[in-house]
């Protein structure tokens, strides 16, 4: 793995942990972030040795969104040409689960960030919104649409329309959140959650994230043979006769992968 210069990592018992540590900035995310995040997720996903990762914010901040020094000059052309913001597609198409712990703000990019992963877990102390209408612009990292999957067109017009942030009570009670735990105890809770999914088949994982991911795509009688498709293809894993068998014999499993 490389060195970065905006980011952490680290791995440890098929668990990866990715830090934002721009902690001065409140971790906004510029290029470089995006660059970095977007490298070390392809990295994750060849690694055979990792099954699911964990990203988090340094400091009081997941990431307090994008940086506006750094877009405030740019021009249509500019924006256009290097399809701003098109590297972070590639962070959302990693194949592995990614958990989301925001330990604070985690605004515009921050909670577009956020939601381009499988699980958010957030502190009691999170904050999320999309305030970008008052800069002049819009959200322009998924923000409408997944933010609208996920709560509704209702609550998302509310978000993006007035700008204003939630706390971690009210993201839990309209389902823009997996759960919220105490401040002190998230990182312990994402990495709990992170190593129970680590102790499954990384076939079967990889498959069930592709599932429900494609289930916000597709119709419902297509979602559920595309859904039936790949648990028939399961089948042909050595993963799927060791999980059944240790069933049927009372036992851990010891999946491998295959």
């Amino acid at each position: 793995m490389n060195t970065y210069d905006t980011i952490t990592f680290e791995h440890n018992d098929r668990i990866a942990l990715v830090t934002i540590n721009r902690p001065e900035s409140l971790n906004a995310l510029n290029q470089e972030v995006m660059s970095e995040v977007a490298h070390v997720f392809g990295e994750i996903d060849r690694n055979k040795d990792i099954a699911v990762s964990v990203l988090t914010g340094e400091g009081r901040a997941f990431a307090a969104g994008a940086d506006i020094k750094e877009m405030q000059p740019q021009s249509f052309s500019d924006m256009y040409v290097d399809d701003f913001f098109g590297l972070w597609d590639r962070f959302a198409a990693c194949r592995k689960p990614v958990i989301a712990a925001v330990n604070g703000f985690a605004l515009g990019g921050g909670c577009e960030l956020a939601m381009m992963c499988d699980m958010i877990i957030a502190s009691e102390k999170a904050k999320f919104g999309q305030p970008e209408i008052k800069l002049g612009v819009t959200p322009g990292m998924g923000g409408s649409i997944r933010l609208t999957k996920a709560v509704g067109k209702a609550k998302a017009m509310d978000m993006v329309l007035t700008g204003r942030m939630i706390d971690a009570a009210e993201a839990d009670r309209i389902g823009l959140v997996s759960r919220v735990v105490e401040h002190d105890k998230l990182m312990d809770e994402a990495m709990a959650a992170a190593k129970e999914i680590a102790g499954f088949s990384i076939p079967s994982l990889m498959a069930a994230k592709e599932m429900v991911g494609r289930a916000l795509e597709l119709p419902t009688t297509e979602g559920v043979k595309f859904e039936r498709r790949l648990f028939q293809g399961l089948f042909g894993t050595a993963d799927q006769k060791e999980g059944m068998s240790a069933f049927v014999e009372k036992r851990a499993p010891d999946f491998k992968d295959k």
